[in-house]
């Protein structure tokens, strides 16, 4: 299923909540169409989406509640925060928490492509310490693409 085409075209009828494998798809998608700024941090980027942040993270990110993640970057030989892995890869993960996501578009009604693109430019931003004022305008401009496109 695609959600978005050549011409930024968004097909989504959801009659549940999309599973995993959904958001994964529109995430790939989004990914491809990162703001100019961020491409070179993304070439190599692999997405993952999880339901939950499990509980290593939880305890890592001072977490009360897991909803309160909705993304994590996990940079080069990193498998959790503070444990590296032995090998000469370094792939850079950018994990979404489906749950959280999802509670998210639930409370606030915003079209779900925007929502995880919001979410995708900030936790990337912040691994390359972008600032606040650089995310809030990379954010805005690409929301205005997407809301063009409906």
């Amino acid at each position: 299923m695609s959600y978005m085409t050549e011409g930024k075209n968004i097909i989504m009828n959801f009659t549940t909540a999309p599973g995993l494998n959904d958001l994964e798809e529109m995430a790939e998608e989004l990914l491809e169409a990162m703001p100019d700024e961020l491409v070179e941090y993304c070439e190599d980027l692999a997405i993952e989406v999880e339901d939950f942040p499990g509980e290593a993270i939880e305890q890592e990110q001072e977490l009360d509640d897991p909803y309160e993640l909705l993304a994590l970057y996990k940079g080069g030989n990193e498998i959790s925060p503070g444990v590296e892995k032995k090998s000469g890869k370094n792939d850079d993960i950018l994990v979404l928490y489906r749950r959280p996501i999802l509670d998210m578009w639930c409370e606030t009604g915003e079209n779900i492509l925007n929502l995880m693109r919001q979410v995708m430019i900030e936790e990337v931003s912040r691994q390359y310490d972008f600032t606040d004022d650089e995310i809030a305008e990379m954010v805005q401009n690409h929301n205005v693409d997407l809301a063009q496109a409906v």
